[in-house]
């Protein structure tokens, strides 16, 4: 049952966010859920952002914990910002598939930060972190211009 659920999840995320480059929830505008990308690298943990340092980078809003974020953050965007735009990395690769990515469910490899839609996927990325990678920097573009 849990897996017809989340296969039923990955198709309706993956119609409903088809043309957006970067995650967003329905009720936010914010990028990673209004977390601080950076805090993932400096502090090695999830921080909620605040608007007080904010900056818009590929049409979206993105929330930093302190001014030094923020500042990080602009010089090298690309650097900070989750893979896949943020989407889940598991669904990227194994489905071909957008879905939400979880702020909270996140693994930092090689130098990227990659977000999972929930624990139990985020169990099965950890199987084949790398495997998976090369699979979805196969399919990320190709999902971008869908």
């Amino acid at each position: 049952m849990k897996k017809i659920l989340v296969t039923i999840m990955l198709f309706w995320a993956s119609s409903v966010f088809a043309s957006d480059a970067i995650y967003t929830s329905f009720f936010s505008n914010n990028a990673v859920g209004g977390y601080d990308t950076v805090a993932y690298f400096t502090v090695g943990k999830p921080v909620k952002g605040s608007s007080n340092y904010s900056t818009s980078y590929k049409k979206t809003k993105w929330l930093f914990s302190s001014a030094e974020n923020l500042a990080l953050f602009k010089a090298n965007p690309s650097k900070y910002a989750p893979q896949y735009g943020g989407f889940c990395a598991w669904a990227v690769a194994a489905k071909n598939s957008r879905a939400s990515g979880d702020p909270l469910r996140w693994n930092i490899v090689n130098d990227k930060l990659y977000l999972n839609y929930d624990k139990e996927i985020q169990m099965l990325w950890k199987k084949d972190i790398s495997g998976f990678i090369v699979k979805a920097d196969v399919n990320w573009p190709k999902l971008l211009n869908d």
